[in-house]
């Protein structure tokens, strides 16, 4: 089976090691990347540098508040670019503001999520991001197989371990 393709754009360290800990535990195949600000993200979903084997990812969880390039410049280039816009983006920073919110949404956000302090509310609300983005929602195909016309765009049967039943 395919694993399913994560970017985490994330400067904070723990929220980072709490995110791959929580997907490794998970019961779905994800490969999870990270990178800590947001040139390297753009490096990456543009195979620069040290980038250039990169896989391109299903979804990328982005963080706002970023060193180097703000989350929402990034989040701004990947939806003017038509090799990545149809990549889906949460959003998924420890801002509540209103202002953040809309302006996300309008830069072409496909979800908004804030970050909770509390380690068990933050497991949760990765877990239910997790059952939504990689059981629910059927994500669009990889590049390459979008336009060879053979493709019927779906992803195939996602393996969620034993018993068969969604997290």
């Amino acid at each position: 089976m395919t694993p399913i393709q994560v970017l985490l754009v994330e400067d904070n360290e723990a929220d980072a090691d709490l995110m791959h800990e929580i997907l490794e535990a998970s019961r779905i195949h994800v490969e999870l990347a990270t990178v800590a600000d947001g040139v390297e993200a753009i490096n990456f979903l543009r195979k620069k540098g040290s980038y250039a084997g990169a896989v391109r990812p299903d979804l990328i969880l982005l963080d706002l508040n970023l060193p180097r390039k703000d989350g929402r410049e990034v989040l701004r280039e990947i939806k003017e670019d038509p090799s990545l816009r149809l990549i889906p983006v949460v959003v998924m920073t420890s801002s509540a503001a209103d202002a953040d919110v809309v302006r996300s949404y309008g830069l072409g956000a496909n979800c908004y999520v804030t970050k909770p302090v509390d380690w068990r509310a933050f497991q949760e609300i990765v877990k239910a991001i997790e059952g939504f983005w990689f059981v629910i929602v059927r994500l669009p195909p990889p590049e390459d197989s979008a336009s060879d016309g053979e493709h019927d765009g779906t992803r195939g049967p996602i393996s969620i371990g034993q018993g068969g039943a969604a997290p």
